[in-house]
């Protein structure tokens, strides 16, 4: 069964632009990561520093050694600048 994570960032006032630029650029990366069945990004309509991502896996700990990659590799580091607040991503279970 496929795994659902929303991942809600907040950025500091008038950085929503950039760190939109950032995860687009990296997001082909996420993508072909072994488990990652469906990845899309969102900018929220009404607050522009706002960005969900919306992220299918194949299972849990796909997404969750796609996470240990990129806390390693720097990239969860690299956003220190840019957001006002930790990102928080919520784990969905479907209803059945």
């Amino acid at each position: 069964m496929s795994h659902t994570v929303i991942l809600e960032i907040n950025c500091k006032p008038g950085m929503g632009t950039a760190m939109m630029r950032g995860l687009l650029r990296s997001l082909a990366d996420t993508r072909a990561y072994e488990g990652a069945e469906l990845i899309e990004a969102y900018v929220d309509s009404d607050n522009p520093d706002r960005i969900v991502v919306w992220e299918k896996w194949a299972s849990r700990a796909h997404q969750e050694a796609y996470l240990n990659w990129r806390t390693e590799t720097g990239a969860m580091d690299s956003m220190a600048d840019v957001v006002s607040e930790p990102p928080r991503f919520v784990h969905l279970t479907a209803a059945e």
